[in-house]
């Protein structure tokens, strides 16, 4: 059995966890949202934002707030499940590869869809999505729906994506719709990326075996 520590996944659960526990007890949670969230209408260059976060960097400081508990919680939970796992397969520099690219590539989906909206979106739903994506193909167990064994691997992918997608939504919910911005074009920006990825990153891992 595998026993090496999957560094990178602990790394980026522990430091996403203390910036919302900081923000929590620092009473700012709101102001981190604007400060640090991505609100597409500043990407765009149509609004300003001071103090904050360059806007360029909103995309990965975005990923550090969260609405609430159960919206960060659960978050983390699911990262620490699939990205450990992929972090195996891929080793630390992919995992940490997916994580950043997913959270830029649902960013630039969500912006593209909204480009005034000037509601943040926060949280590492759209980071983690990337990392849900490269997961769907590495370990994915597709069930008998058709003769086509590729077909079946590709309708389990869709499904998982749904699937994320739903309990993200549901996450939102119980957030309470605080008014920032937990968006499906974003998730669907994260996975795809993943999807993408996750061959080149694998052939790049084991380019030496």
């Amino acid at each position: 059995m595998d026993r090496v520590p999957r560094t990178a996944t602990v790394a980026i659960t522990a430091i996403t966890a203390l910036a919302w526990l900081a923000a929590v007890l620092s009473g700012y949670t709101d102001r981190a949202a604007i400060m640090m969230g991505f609100i597409p209408a500043r990407f765009s260059g149509m609004v300003s934002v001071s103090p904050a976060v360059p806007a360029f960097l909103t995309p990965l400081s975005a990923t550090l707030v969260h609405a609430g508990l159960y919206h960060v919680g659960f978050n983390m939970l699911m990262f620490l499940w699939c990205g450990a796992q992929v972090e195996r397969v891929l080793g630390k520099t992919g995992l940490i590869t997916l994580y950043l690219v997913g959270a830029y590539a649902s960013a630039l989906l969500q912006w593209s869809v909204n480009p005034a909206s000037v509601t943040p979106m926060i949280g590492a739903s759209g980071a983690i999505s990337a990392v849900v994506g490269a997961f769907a193909l590495s370990f994915g167990r597709a069930r008998a729906f058709s003769t086509n064994l590729r077909v079946n691997r590709w309708i389990n992918v869709v499904w998982l994506m749904i699937a994320w997608i739903v309990l993200q939504v549901m996450m939102g919910w119980l957030a309470g719709g605080q008014g920032y911005l937990l968006a499906t074009p974003a998730h669907i920006g994260g996975f795809a990326a993943g999807l993408l990825l996750q061959r080149p990153l694998l052939l790049f891992h084991y380019r030496k075996a």
